[in-house]
């Protein structure tokens, strides 16, 4: 669908409404097939403008797609600071739920990390992890505040219940949603018996 814009934007207005255009287009695009079978042209279709014109915005698809990797990583360590915040943020239950809420309002472009993950370019691969590493040093400092542990074991932890919940997440999102409650109650499950496991862990 061509892009339209009021006749009072200004070009610099223009040129972000055209981008971000091109940004769920791509979103759109990727969710039918995956990002790596998404051509230039089609994406350039999505936002109404040529193929040529899409240079003026990025480089390549692929800085496309790490664009979309740092909004989505973004977006997800803003919701888990959040929690941080909150009163309840020693209750593992409360990033799980936080996190699945997310999903929920954010399903195309967690959808795009999760398929992106195993299935991207290496560039994009690498985004991810990288990523999703950030995430689990955050999660790390959380943990030093609520478990006597060595910083070594906490990174362990931690990164086992980033790459746990990036495995439920992916369940979650080909699940029905009949059934996301039950997905939802095991991960908590899963965190708690990881968490168990290093208060019981001999360093």
């Amino acid at each position: 669908m061509p892009v339209t814009n009021p006749p009072s934007t200004s070009r610099a207005e223009r040129k972000e409404h055209t981008r971000r255009a091109l940004l769920d287009g791509t979103l759109a695009l990727a969710a039918e097939r995956g990002f790596g079978a998404v051509s230039l042209r089609e994406v350039a279709r999505s936002a109404g403008i040529v193929p040529t014109a899409f240079y003026r915005h990025f480089a390549s698809l692929d800085a496309l797609g790490l664009m979309l990797v740092d909004e989505a990583i973004l977006a997800l360590r803003t919701t888990l600071r959040a929690i941080r915040r909150s009163p309840a943020a020693a209750d593992h239950r409360q990033y799980v739920n936080a996190v699945f809420d997310h999903v929920g309002a954010r399903r195309e472009l967690v959808g795009f990390l999760v398929r992106e993950r195993h299935g991207g370019s290496g560039a994009l691969h690498r985004a991810i992890e990288d990523g999703l590493h950030r995430i689990a040093a955050e999660f790390a400092v959380d943990l030093s505040r609520f478990a006597d542990q060595d910083p070594d074991t906490l990174d362990i932890v931690a990164e086992l219940m980033v790459s746990t919940m990036a495995d439920r997440v992916a369940v979650f999102l080909d699940t029905a949603p009949a059934d996301a409650p039950a997905v939802i109650a095991r991960t908590e499950r899963q965190m708690r018996v990881i968490l168990l496991g290093m208060r019981a862990w001999q360093a």
